[in-house]
């Protein structure tokens, strides 16, 4: 490989990890999904879906911004019904963040609908071209620069 390839996949990265362009897809995909979860509480949910019960403190590097953040964010997460919080095991002083029943549901529904989305932005590939980049997509962030 040379330089110019790895340049473009770095200008390609940079432009996939940019706030805004976080931003515009959250909001498109909580479109509808009610008060609680939209592009600023989208990502408390995904990480907890990925990760399980976490504290707002360990989740807060995941999310983006610092505990108090997280905090605030779960918090309207918790009113709705979504998350709720349990005594951490491990730290009496701690609790964890936990997804609800309805949580789950919610991340289920924000997961098929980022699905369609990128099934329908790669709708125009040639056959076969898809799959391929979603396998070496995968081996590239399993063996990529990301550890």
């Amino acid at each position: 490989m040379d330089t110019e390839t790895g340049n473009e996949i770095a200008d390609a990265l940079g432009i996939l990890l940019k706030r805004t362009t976080r931003t515009h897809l959250h909001q498109r995909l909580t479109e509808g999904m009610g008060e609680a979860v939209d592009d600023v509480t989208y990502p408390v949910l995904s990480a907890l879906a990925r990760s399980g019960s976490r504290s707002a403190a360990d989740l807060a590097q995941d999310v983006g911004v610092d505990r108090s953040g997280v905090t605030r964010r779960a918090s309207r997460l918790e009113a709705a019904g979504l998350i709720r919080r349990e005594p951490d095991p491990t730290d009496r002083r701690a609790h964890l963040l936990v997804l609800t029943d309805e949580g789950r549901l919610a991340v289920a529904e924000l997961r098929v609908r980022l699905a369609g989305h990128i099934e329908a932005s790669l709708s125009s590939w040639p056959p076969g071209e898809a799959e391929t980049f979603a396998r070496l997509l995968r081996r590239f962030t399993a063996e990529g620069p990301f550890g």
